[in-house]
C-alpha cells in the first residue's frame, strides 16, 4: 500500500514537471511575438515563468509606478555564478573604487533597458524574446557574464499605448498611415504617469521609475549599458557608434568599443539585408539620457533605435512602400541585444581592465567644487547627490579661490561652512560633468539641451577649485522644534526657498490665513525680508488652537518661527499694514489636451502633486469654451501652440474678459507668443535684423545649410538675468537669477507692465548660443507681469519647471500664483 501512494506521488510529480517546463514566449502567451501587444502584467508573468523554471534567472521587483504597476529586472548568468552573484558583485564594485578591497574580477555586466518611452513598445517583446534565446541557444556567453534585464521602464506609458492600440486597431491591422490605430490621441503612450520623459530624467531623477531604478544601478554600475527605443517609420535602425558631440570625459576606450559592438550588430544585419545607420542624431553630450548617463559612470553606454515609434502599430507601409510590422521590430532588437551580450562575453577581461582606468580621476582640473547658499538649497543638492551615491562634506576653510559660477570668471567666496563635492571619489567625472561650468562642444548640433550646470540650477554661490579642498562629513540637521507662544501677536517666518512654499501651501490646506510682507521690516528685533510670511492671532481667531496648529505645521516641514510679541514694528511696517498683504488661497485651473505641451502639462501637474502639494483643476481643450472661468482666480497655459486654439472668437472673448474681471494668466514659454500684438497685453516680439538680400540668391552649398542655420539657435543655454527684486514675483530672489534659455524667441520689455526678470547684455554663461540669436536678446524679457483691467497676466519666456530640474526657478512660478496681485478678498 505504501508503495502504491509513493508511486502515484512520482508520477503526479512528473506530470506537473512535464507541464510546466519552460515555455517560449509564444507558447506562455499564445500567439507569437510580434502578433499582439503584450500587456505589461502579461510581460511580469511571462518573466516570472522564466525565472520559476530556469536555473539561470532570478527575478526581482525594485519598485512600483504612480500607477501601481512593478519595476522590475531579471538577473541572468550561469548557474554556478548565480550561486556566487553577491560576490560577483562586490568584486566588480571593488573594480571602481566604490567597495574598498582588493579584486581581479572577469566577469562582464551588461544591463539591458527596455521601453523607456512607452509608445515604443517593440523593445518589450523583444525583451522576452532575448530572454528566452539567450538561456537556451546562447548559454555558453553566461559563464563569464552576467545580464540585468529590465524588460519595461516605463509600465504606466506602455500600457497607456498598448490599451489604446488594443482597442483601436482593426482586424486584421490596417497598413494605410490615415487609419486611427496610427495616430495616436493626446498625449500618447511616450511618458509616464506625470507625462515626463523618462529618458531625460536620469541625472535628475525627478520621477519615482528613476529613483528606484537608480538604487539597483548603482548598486551594480554595469560594463554596458542598453537604452531600447523606436524612431521614425522611414528610418530604419540606429545603432553605435554614436555621433559627435561626445562629452570630453569619454575614453577612447568607450568610442572604441562602441565601433566593435557596431560592427558587430552589422554583421548580423547584413546577413539578413537588413539596413541600418550609425554615428549620426545621437550624441553623448547632456548627462540625462539612458546612454549618457551610464557612459559618464564608466559603461559603455548606448541608444539603439528601431524604426516604428508610436504609429506603426502592428504594420504600417513605410513612405518608401515597405510594410513594417512588429514581428520585423521586435526581431531586430533581439538581434543586438543578443549580439552585444556575445561581444560583451568575448571582451570580458578588457571590460574590466578599461573599466577600473576609467576611474582614476587624477587628471581631472577641478578638484573640488565648493558651494555657498540658502540651507534648503544645499540640503536639496544632497537629496541629488544621494540619490548618486555621489559623496560630499562640509568645509570650515575660511577663503577658497578658482572660478567663481556667478562671476564667470576667477575669484573667490568666504567658504566656511560650505559644501563641497570633490572629484577624488570613483564618481568623480560624473562630479565633473553634473557641475562643470561650461561643457566643451566639439558640434553645436546637439541632440539637446548643452547647459545644464548644477549650482545655477540650485541656486549657489560655487567656485570651481584646482585644489582639493578638505571636508569633514555631512552635518547633523538640527531638528526645528518650535513651540507655542499664544501670548504673541503671531508668527513670522522666512520666504527664501520652495520648502517655505509647501509649508505656506499646507497652512492654506487647512484654513490657516496667511499674510506676506512687500516690504523689509522688524520685529522684536529681527530683520525681515520682503516676501517674509506673517501669520497673525488676529486673522485666524476662528481656529481652534490656532498656536498648535501652526507651530505642528512648521516642525512638520522644519520650518523655523520667529514668535512676534507684538504687530508694532522694530522698523518698517507693522502687521496691519496695507503692505502686508493677505495670501488668498488661489482656485487654480491648468489647460491641458491638444494645442499643449504634454511635457510642460506634465512638469505642471507633478509639481503641484507631489512637490507643492497643492490642488490644481485641470481642464481640457476639448470642452474649455464650455466651462465657467469666474470659478478659478489662475489660469496656467502651459507651453504650447495656441494660434487655432485661443484665438476663436468665443473663447478669446471669454478669456479676456475674465482677465480684466480679476483673473490672473500665468502663460509658458511658447504660450507667451500668442499674446504678441494683443491690445492691452503691450508684448511685442524682438524682431532679428534683417540680414542683406543678396540679389544673387543663397549660395550657401546644400550640405552647409544645417551648420549654417545654428547662428539663429539657442540650444539650452544659460544666461544672466536682472532682477527687480521689489516685485512680489521675485521675492526671495537676490538681483541676479541664471534662466535656462531653451531657444531663440525673444520680446521687448514691457512699457507700462513690470519687467521682473530680464536679459540686459546678452552674453551667455553656459552652452550654445549662436550670434545672430544672442543680438537678438538685447534688452529682452524673461519674465513679466502685465495688468490687464484688476486682472494680470504673466510672461513666463523661460519656462522654470523644466524636466523639474532647474530648482531655482521654481519660486519665480509660485510667487507667480500666491503673491503677485492676489490680494483681493473672496468670499
Amino acid at each position: 500500500m505504501k508503495k502504491l501512494i509513493f508511486t502515484l506521488f512520482v508520477v503526479i510529480n512528473s506530470a506537473t514537471f512535464s507541464q510546466h517546463k519552460l515555455q517560449s514566449p509564444s507558447e506562455f502567451l499564445g500567439y507569437a511575438i510580434g502578433d499582439q501587444f503584450t500587456r505589461h502584467n502579461d510581460v511580469i508573468n511571462y518573466f516570472s515563468h522564466v525565472a520559476n523554471h530556469s536555473d539561470k534567472v532570478t527575478y526581482h521587483t525594485y519598485g512600483k509606478t504612480n500607477e501601481r504597476r512593478p519595476l522590475t529586472y531579471a538577473i541572468i548568468s550561469s548557474e554556478e555564478n548565480l550561486k556566487k552573484i553577491e560576490n560577483i558583485r562586490l568584486d566588480h564594485l571593488k573594480n571602481t573604487g566604490i567597495v574598498k578591497g582588493d579584486a581581479s574580477p572577469n566577469i562582464a555586466v551588461v544591463w539591458l533597458s527596455y521601453n523607456v518611452h512607452g509608445n515604443e513598445a517593440s523593445s518589450t517583446e523583444a525583451a522576452m524574446q532575448t530572454i528566452y534565446e539567450l538561456i537556451n541557444k546562447k548559454s555558453d556567453w553566461l559563464k563569464n557574464t552576467v545580464v540585468i534585464m529590465d524588460p519595461c521602464i516605463n509600465p504606466d506609458g506602455r500600457d497607456r499605448y498598448v490599451n489604446w492600440y488594443n482597442q483601436t486597431k482593426a482586424a486584421p491591422y490596417n497598413i494605410d498611415q490615415n487609419a486611427t490605430e496610427h495616430n495616436e490621441p493626446w498625449p500618447g503612450g511616450r511618458p509616464n504617469h506625470y507625462l515626463f520623459d523618462l529618458n531625460r530624467d536620469w541625472a535628475w531623477a525627478t520621477q519615482t521609475e528613476s529613483e528606484q531604478r537608480l538604487k539597483i544601478y548603482n548598486q551594480w554600475m554595469p560594463h554596458i549599458h542598453v537604452d531600447f527605443h523606436e524612431q521614425g517609420i522611414n528610418e530604419p535602425y540606429y545603432f553605435a557608434p554614436a555621433a559627435e558631440p561626445f562629452h570630453e570625459i569619454i575614453t577612447p576606450w568607450q568610442r572604441d568599443f562602441q565601433t566593435q559592438i557596431g560592427k558587430n550588430h552589422a554583421k548580423y544585419f547584413d546577413a539578413e539585408g537588413w539596413l541600418f545607420f550609425t554615428r549620426e542624431r545621437f550624441d553623448l553630450l547632456y548627462p540625462s539620457y539612458g546612454d549618457t548617463y551610464p557612459t559618464f559612470m564608466g559603461a559603455i553606454g548606448m541608444t539603439y533605435e528601431q524604426a516604428g515609434h508610436g504609429r506603426a502599430g502592428l504594420g504600417i507601409q513605410t513612405d518608401e512602400g515597405y510594410v513594417l510590422t512588429l514581428k520585423d521590430r521586435a526581431l531586430h532588437h533581439t538581434t543586438t541585444g543578443l549580439s552585444t551580450i556575445e561581444i560583451s562575453s568575448k571582451n570580458a577581461t578588457k571590460l574590466n581592465t578599461e573599466f577600473n582606468s576609467f576611474f582614476n580621476n587624477s587628471n581631472l582640473k577641478y578638484k573640488s567644487y565648493v558651494l555657498k547658499g540658502e540651507s534648503d538649497k544645499i540640503n536639496a543638492l544632497t537629496k541629488l547627490l544621494d540619490k548618486h551615491d555621489i559623496k560630499y562634506g562640509f568645509t570650515n576653510t575660511s577663503k577658497v579661490s578658482g572660478f567663481n559660477f556667478r562671476d564667470n570668471k576667477s575669484g573667490s567666496i568666504n567658504a566656511d561652512g560650505a559644501l563641497v563635492v570633490s572629484t577624488n571619489q570613483p564618481k568623480g567625472k560624473m562630479v565633473k560633468v553634473l557641475f562643470e561650468p561650461n561643457a566643451k562642444l566639439s558640434n553645436p548640433l546637439t541632440y539637446d539641451i548643452t547647459a545644464w550646470s548644477v549650482p545655477h540650477a540650485y541656486g549657489l554661490e560655487a567656485i570651481a577649485s584646482s585644489s582639493l579642498i578638505p571636508a569633514k562629513n555631512a552635518k547633523t540637521k538640527n531638528n526645528i522644534n518650535n513651540t507655542t507662544t499664544p501670548s504673541g501677536a503671531g508668527y513670522i517666518a522666512k520666504w527664501n526657498s520652495l520648502n517655505d512654499a509647501v509649508f505656506m501651501a499646507d497652512l492654506l490646506q487647512n484654513n490657516v490665513r496667511v499674510r506676506f510682507s512687500e516690504k523689509d521690516f522688524s520685529n522684536n528685533g529681527i530683520n525681515f525680508k520682503k516676501g517674509s510670511l506673517v501669520i497673525t492671532k488676529s486673522d485666524n481667531r476662528k481656529i481652534k488652537n490656532y498656536d498648535k496648529v501652526v507651530t505642528d505645521i512648521a516642525n512638520k516641514h522644519h520650518r523655523k518661527l520667529h514668535a512676534a510679541p507684538s504687530s508694532f514694528a522694530s522698523s518698517g511696517v507693522d502687521f496691519g499694514s496695507p503692505d502686508v498683504k493677505l495670501i488668498n488661497k488661489p482656485r487654480v485651473a491648468v489647460l491641458k489636451g491638444n494645442h499643449t505641451s504634454s511635457l510642460s502639462y506634465g512638469e505642471i501637474w507633478h509639481f503641484f502633486e507631489q512637490q507643492l502639494k497643492f490642488p490644481i483643476t485641470s481642464i481640457d481643450t476639448d470642452y474649455f469654451e464650455k466651462i465657467n472661468l469666474s470659478k478659478y482666480d489662475v489660469l496656467i497655459i502651459p507651453n504650447g501652440r495656441y494660434s487655432d486654439f485661443l484665438s476663436k472668437e468665443n473663447i478669446w472673448q471669454q478669456v479676456n474678459k475674465w482677465a480684466k474681471n480679476g483673473g490672473k494668466i500665468i502663460a509658458i514659454a511658447n504660450a507667451v507668443d500668442f499674446f504678441v500684438s494683443k491690445e492691452g497685453f503691450e508684448l511685442v516680439k524682438n524682431k532679428p535684423e534683417e540680414k542683406k538680400k543678396d540679389s544673387i540668391g543663397n549660395l550657401t552649398p546644400y550640405d552647409q545649410r544645417e551648420r549654417e542655420s545654428v547662428k539663429d539657435f539657442i540650444t539650452g543655454s544659460i544666461f544672466k538675468t536682472k532682477v527687480d527684486t521689489s516685485h512680489p514675483m521675485a521675492f526671495g530672489y537676490e538681483d541676479t537669477y541664471f534662466s535656462l534659455k531653451l531657444g531663440s524667441n525673444s520680446y521687448k520689455l514691457l512699457k507700462k507692465g513690470y519687467n521682473i526678470a530680464y536679459i540686459q547684455a546678452p552674453k551667455n554663461i553656459s552652452g550654445f548660443a549662436g550670434k545672430d540669436a544672442l543680438k537678438n536678446l538685447n534688452n529682452s524679457l524673461v519674465f513679466g507681469e502685465t495688468r490687464i483691467g484688476s486682472g494680470s497676466i504673466i510672461y513666463m519666456v523661460d519656462n522654470p519647471l523644466f524636466r523639474s530640474f532647474w530648482e531655482n526657478g521654481k519660486l519665480f512660478f509660485v510667487n507667480a500664483i500666491f503673491l503677485t496681485n492676489n490680494n483681493k478678498f473672496r468670499l
